[in-house]
């Protein structure tokens, strides 16, 4: 009889009930959480969510109100130099000096997390090497494309080896060919490096890199899996109309087909088991005029909606904000 063979999956960061509180105010709820050894694991939640603030806190730059974390093992609280040794940080905004090269940022950034004088070079040359910048290590930053820079960042994130990279909007900004080659780059790294990427997007199609994915809102996970898993919530098919006269084509869908439309962005949209045989019920019975219909299996699109009841948008100010002074507070304890 064979013996089954039993795979240990390790966790590498783990959040149990964490909250955090600013007065009356409680950004995040309770939160239950594990990342799993090697995987890419995406963030995502509408703004004020309270992504962010677990990001800081998971990182050692807030302490926890209430529960307890850990990454790499180490408690945040308790141990937060062992924890920032262990993590890269990718933030939203640029954070590199223009002044100088490449190759001399990079230096920095071995300088200040005491990598091996020894190992340094070795350490820079390979990472320029793996996302593809050794023929421009030598040139001002300021020269440098948005994709190169972002692809800088995340060669600083790395050089010190850490075990978890978290990236925040890695690819914010950059044409959607520069964000595919940015993950090439990023699956590259999980590859050689056993790296684990814990990240934030709004791009739904980004989001599909991830083996698994949590949508956070108003400070709680409200769901947690893999992009099939989250898109099998919605089941069936998804409608969505456009109509001149909208609160009329959502009258009738209701009264005659017997489904209730949600507003998205001036189109109305349906949940339904077999889209085929809906649109053509819908053409033939609505009265009001339906401008365009189209008929798609669920995305992580329609997940995020049906979960949170808005769709997920790009980070506004204040969440910029947020993040500019995580990479302050961030630079300002390397120093």
């Amino acid at each position: 009889m064979a013996v089954e063979e039993r795979v240990t999956v390790k966790t590498v960061i783990e959040a149990k009930g964490l909250v955090k509180k600013y007065g009356d105010l409680e950004a995040v709820r309770g939160i239950d959480l594990e990342v799993h050894s090697g995987e890419i694991f995406g963030f995502l939640g509408p703004n004020g969510a309270g992504k962010s603030t677990t990001i800081s806190m998971l990182c050692t730059l807030l302490t926890p109100t209430g529960g307890a974390a850990s990454v790499a093992t180490f408690d945040v609280v308790r141990d937060p130099a062992a924890v920032r040794q262990r993590i890269g940080l990718v933030f939203q905004d640029p954070s590199l000096d223009d002044q100088l090269t490449g190759r001399e940022n990079l230096e920095f950034h071995a300088f200040i997390y005491s990598v091996p004088a020894a190992e340094r070079r070795r350490r820079i040359e390979e990472m320029l090497d793996l996302l593809q910048l050794s023929d421009r290590a030598s040139s001002q930053v300021r020269t440098y494309s948005g994709g190169m820079k972002r692809r800088l960042e995340i060669a600083r994130g790395m050089l010190h080896q850490p075990q978890i990279l978290f990236l925040d909007e890695p690819t914010l900004g950059l044409d959607p060919q520069t964000r595919r080659s940015i993950w090439t780059h990023l699956k590259e790294l999980r590859s050689k490096k056993g790296v684990t990427i814990f990240m934030t997007t709004h791009y739904m199609d980004e989001a599909e890199y991830c083996d698994r994915i949590a949508i956070i809102d108003r400070g709680l996970i409200v769901a947690l899996g893999t992009p099939d898993e989250l898109k099998a919530m919605v089941g069936g098919d998804v409608v969505t109309i456009t109509s001149s006269q909208p609160d009329v084509a959502a009258r009738e869908i209701k009264d005659l087909l017997g489904v209730t439309p949600a507003r998205d962005n001036g189109e109305l949209r349906m949940e339904v088991p077999d889209g085929k045989a809906f649109v053509p019920r819908l053409v033939r019975e609505l009265t009001a005029s339906v401008d365009t219909v189209t008929l798609r299996r669920p995305s992580l699109d329609d997940v995020f909606l049906k979960l949170t009841g808005r769709a997920i948008r790009e980070e506004e100010a204040g969440s910029r904000d947020q993040m500019r002074a995580m990479a302050s507070r961030w630079m300002g304890r390397r120093r």
